[in-house]
């Protein structure tokens, strides 16, 4: 029974070994599983087929499936070569470089000028060598990205300037705030205008702190350009508009139109002895009411006041 069993496996096992030849690595690997489930006991004959289908498999990019038979075989034969040469190829093809030199270093106790461990040996220092390139520019970045926060931070609370949290994960990088790379840095900051009266709104994706509200107003609303179509009563002319701003103790800031956006951030400090207050930023964004004079105006500073309480 035994010698059948080892005569089935091994007609598998040269079958197997021709559609290897020919480059027909699946095909091949069918025969050597076949010469498995015969379930030989000769050790070399087992060592052999788990090699060969490692061979397969390796070809066929199953690098796990490399690993397990080769894990196999070296639990049977610590000093197989082969087993570390593929070992170590697959875990390069899967970019477990540390583990790749572990393998061949362990491979190279064994024969110490061997080619192909030499070989393998040097693609997996070449992987780490890229890894460790590769990890040090993200750390890099993650170090350059958490101090720039820092520094963006300090910035928006020495400006009496405050970030709603949670509510930037989505924002484009272009509509948040920044900081220049002056010296002294000018802050940009995202600022939407918004039109309560007709539920309109203008962003401004980068509003320099040194910049006039009038200088984005009359971009806006040009005095002999077109008027936005929801103007209907033609009430939107710079010299007719109201800006408002609400801090986070629910004060209500008027800007004049030649205020630049640094003085609106000083101004919203509080008081000498009264509660630290602030600008908020929802969504990165500085939120600027504008109104046109007169009645409009006049009936959202009182809704504004009740809801304020």
């Amino acid at each position: 029974m035994v010698l059948l069993t080892k005569e089935i496996a091994t007609n598998f096992k040269d079958q197997g070994n021709d559609y290897f030849k020919s480059k027909r690595y699946r095909e091949a690997l069918g025969f050597y599983n076949q010469a498995l489930d015969a379930k030989p006991t000769e050790k070399a004959l087992l060592e052999s087929l788990h090699l060969n289908r490692a061979a397969c498999n390796l070809e066929l990019q199953n690098y796990g499936s490399v690993l397990r038979d080769c894990s196999k075989v070296l639990a049977t034969n610590p000093s197989s070569l082969k087993a570390f040469y593929r070992s170590a190829l697959a875990l390069i093809a899967l970019e477990r470089s540390t583990e790749a030199i572990d393998c061949c270093n362990r491979a190279l106790g064994i024969e110490r000028e061997n080619p192909g461990i030499l070989s393998a040996l040097k693609k997996a220092k070449d992987l780490k060598d890229r890894q460790d390139r590769k990890e040090q520019v993200r750390l890099h970045k993650i170090a350059t990205e958490e101090a720039e926060k820092r520094r963006l931070g300090s910035a928006l609370k020495e400006r009496n300037l405050f970030i709603v949290p949670n509510t930037v994960n989505d924002i484009p990088g272009e509509q948040k705030p920044r900081l220049s790379k002056d010296d002294p840095p000018i802050l940009h900051l995202p600022v939407i205008f918004l039109y309560p009266q007709y539920t309109q709104s203008d962003i401004i994706s980068s509003f320099e702190e040194h910049t006039k509200f009038t200088d984005h107003l009359e971009v806006m609303f040009p005095p002999n350009g077109a008027r936005p179509g929801w103007d209907i009563k033609e009430e939107y002319d710079v010299s007719n508009l109201a800006l408002y701003a609400s801090t986070k103790k629910k004060r209500l800031l008027k800007i004049g139109k030649k205020t630049t956006l640094a003085e609106l951030c000083r101004n919203a400090a509080a008081k000498p002895g009264e509660p630290v207050d602030y600008l908020e930023l929802a969504g990165a964004h500085l939120a600027i009411i504008v109104l046109p004079k007169g009645d409009v105006e006049q009936k959202w500073i009182e809704d504004f006041k009740r809801e304020r309480g």
